[in-house]
């Protein structure tokens, strides 16, 4: 029974799963661990990390000797009020001025709550399964104020992800292990904008979800000792939402839509090395093509013509971390790290859903061995994230009527605590018994 659990523990919070964006755009990095949040996810390829990561790179489930779940509880709080920086006008950028201009207050809400969990069970002495769970992507932008001079394009917006991906690991000799994982990932989504430039003006509203799959492959690598290499690949995947699109003109209606977004694939690398018995040092590099998010038709599923069109026309997305961990005493570990994400957002195409920029991430944490088979950990993260500005001004991949302009001072708090539990009982000698035997 402990060895099903452990292969086959979800985090049942994961249904819950929702929140601001802590990455680029609406990806969220910071679900994946608390022990991995307090060095800002430095080693995350290479197992630096602990269970988390195993969300990057499933080849590192072979660095978990005999059977162990974790599980995590991240609140993120992100915060961010666009102000109006000249006049907003109709039009052009002198025809008459908007009759509403105000700014939209803060977009962030009261933060959300993202769980995760990751499982690792030892079949033989060199295999591995298990299982992660969390919310790779999310978004919730609620302005304080509803109606703002930039309602027409966008009053609020939800995105939830659930990702579960089960999982294999296989170490090949005593210095390589492969991975891969399955992604089964839901999404659904919510956009809602005034369908005019009145206060009391009813609103457009697209919503839909789906459930679509890719894949993670990795290799891990130890070619000294106390040096440990990972890298991986995740793959795209295309979610195909259904749903409907609500529209107040010419006339009421709402009708059937579908539409195509091809969320980004990945490349991570880490590295993590031993110093001596109470230092360890970590590095991250992590790429996102962002590149293939750009425009997406939303089809009328009715008549097969597009309704409307999202435009983004994101650029690629790079993320460098670097962090150390020391073991002050037998059973605590400290941690602190350091990242910096260059973003797929800029001003050309920044929206008024999310006040996203290039950031700087500050990042704390511990791990306490309560017991034998118990660990607790804890990480904080504050990102600086640079003056954003939204500049509808004629170019803006979706421009419409209103010519606006607005600067926001980003920033986000992130707390997050996690359980370890070794399923195995810890006087055994590992490797365990293998789980599958022949009679």
């Amino acid at each position: 029974m402990k060895g099903l659990l452990a292969a086959a523990s979800v985090s049942l919070a994961a249904l819950l799963a929702a929140g601001a964006a802590s990455a680029s755009s609406f990806a969220i990095r910071s679900g994946q661990g608390a022990e991995g949040l307090g060095m800002a996810y430095a080693g995350a390829a290479s197992g630096g990390i602990g269970m988390g990561a195993m969300a990057w790179n499933p080849a590192t489930i072979t660095m978990f000797p005999g059977r162990h779940s974790n599980w995590n509880f991240t609140y993120l709080n992100a915060n961010g009020d666009y102000q109006p920086t000249a006049p907003s006008r109709v039009g052009s950028p002198a025809g008459p001025l908007n009759p509403i201009q105000l700014g939209t207050g803060n977009i962030g809400g009261d933060g959300a709550f993202i769980p995760a969990s990751a499982s690792a069970w030892q079949l033989t002495d060199r295999l591995w399964v298990g299982m992660t769970t969390g919310a790779p992507y999310g978004l919730r932008s609620k302005p304080d104020n509803q109606a703002h001079a930039a309602q027409i394009y966008g009053r609020s917006a939800k995105v939830v992800t659930i990702n579960v991906s089960p999982t294999i690991g296989y170490k090949v000799n005593d210095w390589l292990s492969v991975g891969a994982a399955l992604q089964v990932q839901y999404l659904s989504a919510k956009l809602k904008q005034a369908g005019g430039l009145a206060p009391s003006a009813f609103p457009v509203i697209l919503e839909g979800d789906t459930i679509d799959f890719g894949y993670r492959l990795g290799a891990t690598l130890t070619p000294f000792e106390g040096t440990n290499i990972g890298v991986a690949y995740r793959s795209s995947i295309t979610q195909t939402l259904e749903g409907s699109l609500a529209t107040p003109t010419p006339v009421l209606a709402r009708f059937p839509v579908k539409a195509n977004l091809n969320l980004p694939d990945s490349v991570v690398v880490g590295v993590s090395q031993v110093i001596n018995e109470q230092w360890q040092a970590h590095l991250g590099v992590e790429w996102t093509n962002w590149s293939r998010f750009r425009n997406i038709p939303v089809v009328n599923e009715i008549n097969g013509l597009p309704a409307t069109s999202l435009n983004f026309q994101y650029d690629d997305a790079w993320f460098f971390s670097g962090g150390v961990e020391y073991k002050y005493s037998k059973d605590l570990t400290l941690r602190a790290g350091v990242g910096y994400e260059m973003s797929a957002v800029n001003d050309r195409n920044r929206t008024i859903y999310i006040s996203d920029n290039d950031r700087l991430w500050l990042s704390a944490g511990a791990s306490y061995q309560v017991t034998d088979r118990i660990k607790l950990d804890v990480g904080y993260t504050y990102i600086d994230v640079k003056k954003a500005s939204v500049n509808y001004t004629g170019a803006h991949p979706q421009q419409g009527a209103v010519f606006y302009t607005a600067e926001a001072k980003p920033y986000i708090h992130i707390a997050s605590v996690g359980i370890t539990y070794n399923w195995d009982d810890p006087k055994q000698t590992l490797p365990v018994q293998p789980v599958v035997r022949k009679h």
